[in-house]
């Protein structure tokens, strides 16, 4: 179903409207509009719309029917427009801009001009003079070569009384000549020449010869650009794959609503507080050899993708997507939570990925303006970062950054080229990537490296101090280091030791702890060392930021216990959703453990706040459903890793049989 209904348009008019055709002035920005949703028969009920703004959605380009006969202003910023001459259905256009669209180049700048007669500012510059050039001067020399080169070339070609074939024929090897040996301006707008100039030849074949012209769909010039493209340098390519859906025992069978839900999972407990969560999809996306018989494949990580145009510095609430990245053996995957769709998918055949992390990177474009994309990092196995450009579907690059392992990474959220590696080495190492240059040219650095005791299975940055303080829970216990890189050493011991109370209620510091989070600013989450139990406890009150020992042995001040499974087994991570000050944990049956906290951190963040001396329940499980592979029940289901996106809209939980699972709160 389109986002897009009467309703909307309505509320979204300027001022607000109570008919359609009285709109004009409308706003439908930050809407995670896709191309599908402009529906061509509502926009042409738009009949007095002036002014449109789009900007902050997901459009790679637009219909050509919309049917805006009056449309004068147009903003397209911030999308993922790749073509430009859908734009000529709106003649009268006066104003246009669509910055930060990473596939338009000034050629696309030229073709606009030509195409809108009356277009007089474009992304915010006047271009009347510029423009009339285009449309008069360029185009008078371009035809003016496109005839001489058929009077010199192919006019004795064409006999005096001549067959279809023949036609065909000439008018294919005219075209194809035309748009190579035709030259005209600077190299960098060789693409827009090329383009005026074929079209151009066909008008010069339809008006003066009587030629029909080309409508043939794939063109010549497509034709070569792809088959320059596969001779291109070897990049590893993003592909675009369909996934395999496993369909839920109790969901109803509709071959024509593909997107309908089953009945929503019965959650242990009923209260007020319980989030109304419906399944959407279970998808076997991971496969090694896209074999349809892989159940065996691990899921360790995923994390949402941070809109085009929004910092890791900025609010999570309003700076998230719904596109997922998870990994797990030899795949990474790109998902829409809606619609089930993997986007893309990145395979390496030799590699195991553990971890992936996101970071917005300001780049510098061919036409040197600067534009920001979203870049994901990947690791694994073979102790190898690699850098991928989602938006341009490849892996522009590689930081070799450990010689084993990389359990887990993430991404500074103050310095966005700063990334942080934990390998099974024993060491963390901190790294500045580097932003690649137009031709994806780039200098990785390593900036520390902090020594560990034992195996780093989880990190955390301090979210009061994210660049002087890391956490990390590790294979034998919890250790926190300094930073800062204004000191000199560049190999640092850890500061601090955290102990916590074991089933005996003894301290100690010999434990795993395979879960780490921060709630807030201040209450920490792990999971380690007591049986059936999560800790909270309080960065603040358990670290003096003041003490000079190093290698400090500080127990830890814990706010509560949540109450969780009894299971023995390990690496069953947790998470946190801060904004809604939600923590989830998935345990050993598929089920995912959800608890509501908003109702105690107030009594935590007061100096005086008591220990709670219950164990806190969870305030939902969430079941795993029947579901069915090959006619066979899926079982011994383990939950590796639960994620929500900052909103709690989606629910992601990745599993140890090869199934990722998206709920959405209703």
């Amino acid at each position: 179903m389109s986002k897009i209904t009467t309703e909307l348009l309505l509320e979204r008019a300027v001022p607000r409207s109570t008919r359609l055709r009285k709109i004009e002035t409308l706003n439908l920005s930050k809407l995670q509009l896709k191309t599908g949703d402009l529906d061509p028969r509502l926009f042409s009920r738009l009949r007095h719309l002036q002014k449109l703004d789009l900007s902050d959605n997901l459009l790679d380009k637009f219909p050509n029917s919309l049917t805006l006969p009056d449309l004068r202003v147009l903003n397209c910023n911030n999308n993922q427009l790749e073509d430009v001459t859908a734009l000529k259905q709106f003649p009268l256009l006066e104003e246009l801009t669509y910055e930060n669209n990473m596939y338009l180049t000034t050629n696309d700048d030229y073709k606009v001009m030509f195409l809108l007669q009356n277009l007089r500012l474009l992304n915010g510059k006047d271009i009347t003079k510029l423009a009339n050039h285009v449309r008069h001067v360029n185009s008078r020399k371009l035809t003016n070569k496109v005839t001489a080169h058929w009077e010199k070339f192919f006019r004795d070609q064409l006999p005096e009384k001549y067959t279809v074939e023949q036609v065909k024929s000439i008018k294919k090897k005219f075209l194809k000549s035309v748009q190579t040996n035709v030259v005209y301006g600077p190299s960098s707008l060789s693409e827009f020449t090329r383009w005026r100039v074929k079209m151009i030849a066909e008008e010069f074949l339809a008006s003066s010869l009587g030629l029909e012209e080309n409508t043939d769909p794939k063109t010549e010039e497509e034709t070569d650009e792809n088959e320059e493209e596969s001779t291109e340098s070897p990049r590893e390519v993003v592909e675009d794959i369909s996934q395999v859906k496993l369909t839920p025992n109790k969901r109803k069978r509709n071959n024509s609503t593909p997107s309908s839900r089953n009945k929503r999972s019965k959650s242990q407990a009923t209260t007020k507080e319980e989030a109304a969560l419906e399944p959407l999809h279970f998808l076997q996306c991971h496969s090694k050899g896209n074999s349809r018989e892989d159940f065996k494949t691990q899921l360790w990580s995923c994390v949402f993708e941070p809109l085009p145009d929004s910092g890791s510095r900025k609010d999570p609430t309003v700076s998230s997507s719904r596109t997922v990245a998870t990994c797990g053996g030899e795949a990474v995957c790109l998902i829409d939570c809606e619609t089930g769709m993997v986007l893309k998918k990145y395979k390496v055949a030799t590699e195991e990925f553990f971890s992936v992390a996101w970071t917005t990177l300001t780049m510098v474009v061919g036409d040197s303006r600067k534009k920001t994309h979203n870049i994901l990092a990947a690791a694994g196995r073979r102790g190898i970062v690699k850098l991928i450009h989602v938006a341009a579907d490849f892996c522009y690059g590689e930081i070799k950054a450990h010689k084993k392992p990389i359990a887990t990474i993430c991404f500074s959220p103050t310095h966005e080229t700063h990334l942080f590696t934990a390998s099974y080495d024993k060491r963390i190492a901190l790294w500045d990537i580097g932003i690649p240059d137009c031709d994806y040219n780039f200098k990785a650095s390593q900036l520390l490296v902090l020594e560990a005791h034992s195996i780093p299975l989880r990190i955390a940055l301090v979210p009061t101090c994210p660049d002087q303080y890391l956490l990390a829970g590790c294979e034998e216990g919890c250790f926190s280091w300094n930073i800062k890189l204004d000191k000199e050493q560049k190999n640092r011991p850890f500061e601090a030791m955290f102990q916590f109370p074991d089933d005996e209620g003894d301290m100690t510091t010999s434990h795993r702890v395979d879960g780490l989070a921060f709630l807030n600013d201040d209450v920490i989450v792990s999971k380690s060392s007591k049986t059936g139990c999560i800790f909270l406890w309080s960065w603040s009150r358990s670290f003096d930021g003041k003490g000079k020992a190093s290698q400090r042995t500080i127990s830890a001040v814990i706010l509560a216990e949540l109450e969780w499974s009894t299971t023995d087994m390990s690496y069953l991570t947790l998470s946190t959703c801060p904004a809604k000050e939600y923590v989830f944990c998935g345990d050993e049956k598929g089920s995912v453990w959800m608890y509501n906290l908003s109702n105690c951190t107030t009594a935590w963040s007061t100096a005086k706040g008591k220990r709670s001396d219950k164990r806190i329940p969870p305030t939902q499980i969430l079941k795993w459903p029947e579901l069915r592979a090959n006619g066979e029940q899926l079982t011994e289901v383990l939950i590796n890793n639960v994620v929500t996106d900052p909103t709690f809209t989606y629910l992601v939980a990745l599993t140890s049989v090869n199934i990722t699972a998206i709920w959405k709160k209703s």
